[in-house]
């Protein structure tokens, strides 16, 4: 057994953060003095130091080929080391610095290295994807740094007839009615409330898991939330201002944990994504019981977990997206599997069934838009319309995801959708834009009598005013909720990103 210790070179002590295993034998070590070094593995022989600065290195990732190791640090910077020639058409190589990068404010602890990037993780919350020049083909939307803000998962629920908002935080939930104005007023003004937002209740979560996810119902009547081991369910009563919430004793035992939990429209049935590609259907029973009815899964199997679900307002139907990016169609009616989406090349990334119609509305994580008729088992004529003309080119750039759809009532044609920096409605009966047109017009419309308005309208109404948009649903026809989490109020919570001793203290 060889013992590895750095140098003392300092009285503190140093701890390593990360390391890695080389296929020439070297193991490269990345530590709280800041330093990248490699060591021989059966000696144990220091062979390369590199120095970072004061701050510590924290992670480490290495290419395929092994000849670039990507270095993160708690001064929110990354470096880049290449495995270079001593000298022009030498065998011997060296690793060298070459590249620092200061993409964030705090810890990077995690990073990875693709073939044509740099992938880094911070503290800040923040995902930021640092394309290397050198190793992209096409000058194009490929080599664009990207960075992305938010976990592509909701944390935020509704609940439309009660007008309550459920926030998912690591380790509990807060309750919120929403408030209320019985003002009117023109485009862009803020009105004022006759009743304020209301805190109704926080619940905590026991023991050091985070909770993985979360629902209210929407009667605003049932709460769930699970972690990695505990699943729990309260029944949730409302008297006066005052609120009582109850733990719903002798749960079904399920496979933990869920991976994501939706009610039915009616408030009626939970139903609870697990592994294997299973959704398990509860029944939710007054005063405050709970009945596990059925399991749903798909004819074939799979592996892998659903993590997105969608259920009809009819309560016919119910959407499962699972990790093998396949969608299957269940009838609740029946208890059975109905159809399967045709499989796309990307990850799903948000889905939901049209009121009205019972068309399922998916969103890809390449920006692509699909319309599927769940009655009929196949693409509508407005889907394949849209695969054959394409999307506008920069609809298909947009770094953030769709991670919500949602539809209004009103208009048959309207679909509602969201990612981080935008909330867009999508008009059907509209044409759409070709990639000579403005996306984004809608200031320039306002310019522009009605005539020559109606020759430049296309199905794209966009706003970008409210951002970073964590959450965004329609409670009715003429009420719309959205909720911000602005960047700064996350930075402020945090600590220096490193500790550092002034001149004469």
């Amino acid at each position: 057994m060889v013992n590895y210790h750095a140098p003392q070179a300092r009285a503190r002590e140093c701890v390593v953060w990360s390391v890695a295993f080389l296929a020439s034998g070297a193991v490269a070590s990345a530590d709280s003095f800041g330093r990248l070094q490699f060591w021989d593995w059966e000696t144990g022989t220091l062979l390369e130091s590199h120095a970072m600065g004061a701050s510590a290195a924290l992670s480490l990732a290495v290419s395929e080929e092994e000849d670039s190791i990507v270095v993160g640090t708690s001064a929110g910077a990354t470096y880049q080391f290449q495995l270079l020639p001593v000298k022009m058409g030498s065998q011997e190589k060296r690793w060298v610095r070459t590249k620092p990068f200061q993409y964030h404010t705090h810890d990077v602890r995690a990073v990875a290295h693709s073939p044509t990037a740099l992938i880094s993780g911070g503290l800040d919350g923040q995902l930021v994807i640092r394309p290397l020049m050198e190793r992209v083909q096409k000058k194009g939307y490929e080599a664009a740094l990207r960075k992305f803000t938010f976990p592509h998962r909701r944390l935020v629920s509704c609940a439309r007839k009660a007008r309550l908002l459920l926030f998912q935080f690591s380790q509990h939930l807060e309750l919120w009615r929403l408030g209320s104005t019985n003002e009117s007023g023109k485009d862009g003004e803020v009105l004022p409330v006759c009743r304020v937002p209301e805190h109704l209740v926080q619940l905590k979560s026991k023991g050091p898991e985070h909770i993985y996810c979360s629902c209210v119902s929407p009667c605003g009547g049932w709460i769930a939330y699970s972690t990695a081991s505990r699943f729990h369910l309260y029944r949730v009563q409302y008297e006066g201002d005052g609120v009582n919430i109850e733990k719903v004793p002798n749960m079904p035992k399920l496979p933990l944990p869920a991976y994501q939990l939706q009610c039915s429209a009616d408030s009626s049935n939970l139903f609870v994504a697990s592994d294997r590609g299973s959704v398990h259907v509860l029944q939710l029973l007054e005063p405050g019981g709970c009945k596990h009815l059925h399991t749903l899964r798909p004819p074939s199997g799979t592996p892998e977990a659903v993590y997105l679900l969608a259920p009809s307002a009819d309560g016919n139907w119910l959407a499962a997206a699972s990790g093998d990016w396949e969608i299957h169609i269940y009838s609740l009616k029946r208890f059975q599997h109905h159809c399967a989406v045709p499989t796309y090349s990307c990850a799903v990334t948000a889905l939901a069934i049209h009121p009205v119609t019972n068309n399922l509305i998916i969103a890809y994580s390449d920006q692509q838009l699909f319309e599927f008729s769940i009655p009929e088992k196949q693409y509508t004529a407005w889907s394949r319309m849209v695969q054959n003309d394409g999307l506008h080119k920069a609809w298909l750039e947009r770094d953030s995801p769709i991670t919500h759809i949602t539809f209004n009532p009103k208009n048959p044609s309207h679909i509602l959708l969201h990612d981080v920096y935008m909330f867009c409605v999508l008009d059907k009966s509209l044409p759409l834009p070709d990639d000579s047109a403005s996306l984004m017009n809608q200031s320039a419309l306002k310019q522009l009598p009605a005539t020559a308005r109606k020759r430049q309208l296309h199905a794209f109404k966009i706003c970008k005013k409210f951002q970073p948009l964590l959450f965004a649903d329609l409670l009715d026809e003429n009420c719309l909720v959205m909720v911000e989490r602005p960047i700064m109020d996350i930075k402020t919570q945090l600590p220096p990103p490193i500790q550092q001793k002034k001149f004469g203290t």
